[in-house]
């Protein structure tokens, strides 16, 4: 069952998924401009991560009063033991509504598995001269498939739900 199809009285359907897809965009967009912001010259997403991410907005958007476009998203990196976390950019989904509800999105780096396995490997088989110049793949980091996504409404008090997607 699809997520339009799972309860009439919640806010789903076609113009909420192309919204999503509109958001996904964005995100993605941020996330590329963001690289220099996070101390690297190259962010890597995962495939599955945009599209990760999208289901979790329709999720999370489907019983607010406006849907997604009443949302006001922070979208922020946890660089682990790299530093604290990393403000990419907040974005209003529909800037000429009141939001209705604050998402924040805490996207990880891959602190395990295969990728840093091999930029350990690359970076201890550097020539002297390339690590003055240009940081190419020696700085390129990847983010990993699993977030946090954590929704407060903005229209009721003490109402927060916190969900760890993978």
């Amino acid at each position: 069952m699809s997520l339009s199809e799972s309860d009439s009285s919640c806010f789903c359907g076609p113009l909420e998924e192309t919204l999503a897809a509109e958001v996904r965009a964005t995100i993605t967009q941020s996330l590329s401009d963001a690289a220099h912001t996070l101390g690297c010259s190259k962010l890597i997403l995962p495939d599955c991560l945009p599209r990760s991410i999208g289901q979790e907005l329709l999720h999370l958007a489907a019983c607010e009063p406006c849907g997604l476009r009443g949302a006001l998203i922070d979208l922020c990196v946890d660089r682990g033991d790299q530093g604290p976390l990393c403000a990419v950019e907040q974005i209003a989904v529909d800037a000429t509504l009141v939001p209705t509800f604050h998402l924040t999105l805490v996207l990880r780096l891959e602190s395990g598995g295969l990728w840093p396995k091999v930029q350990k490997l690359f970076k201890g088989s550097r020539p002297p001269q390339a690590s003055a110049g240009s940081p190419g793949l020696w700085n390129t980091q990847r983010l990993s498939v699993g977030f946090r996504a954590i929704k407060r409404k903005l229209y009721s008090s003490g109402e927060l739900l916190i969900e760890e997607c993978c």
